[in-house]
């Protein structure tokens, strides 16, 4: 089973999440691959059976509109039928944008492998083990 983690991180909040999530699939036996969103594209899609998407809220709720946006738009077509995973962390808000990029995920097929993984701020452990089991559930 190979799984690619993909995020895109301003603070790092969403970066240690990443690590997280990359360790609980290792932890599965799955081969994964850790990348920031400027290192990912939608060519790479077909090489991994299962993809972790992590971005954090900004502005109004979006996802980052420089890097993450158009690299994940480029990926949306091969999205069907592709297991994946989405996490992120919020300043503000309720969780809004993730509500939104899972509804988005699934009006392209994707089949989302369990819940998302939303904290607000800094991750603590709680949060850390539910990304572990987020990659878990991918390398499943």
């Amino acid at each position: 089973m190979k799984v690619a983690v993909v995020y895109w991180s301003g603070t790092g909040n969403t970066e240690e999440m990443a690590n997280a999530v990359l360790e609980g699939a290792e932890k599965k036996g799955a081969e994964a691959s850790l990348f920031t969103s400027a290192e990912f594209g939608e060519s790479m899609l077909d090489a991994f059976d299962a993809v972790a998407f992590g971005c954090p809220a900004m502005g109004a709720e979006v996802l980052e509109e420089e890097e993450f946006e158009p690299m994940f738009t480029a990926c949306e077509a091969k999205l069907a039928g592709k297991k994946i995973a989405l996490f992120g962390s919020y300043g503000w808000g309720d969780g809004e944008w993730m509500r939104s990029w899972e509804e988005r995920c699934r009006e392209d097929g994707a089949v989302l492998a369990c819940e998302s993984v939303i904290c607000n701020e800094a991750p603590d452990a709680e949060t850390a083990d539910a990304c572990a089991k987020l990659g878990e559930a991918l390398a499943e």
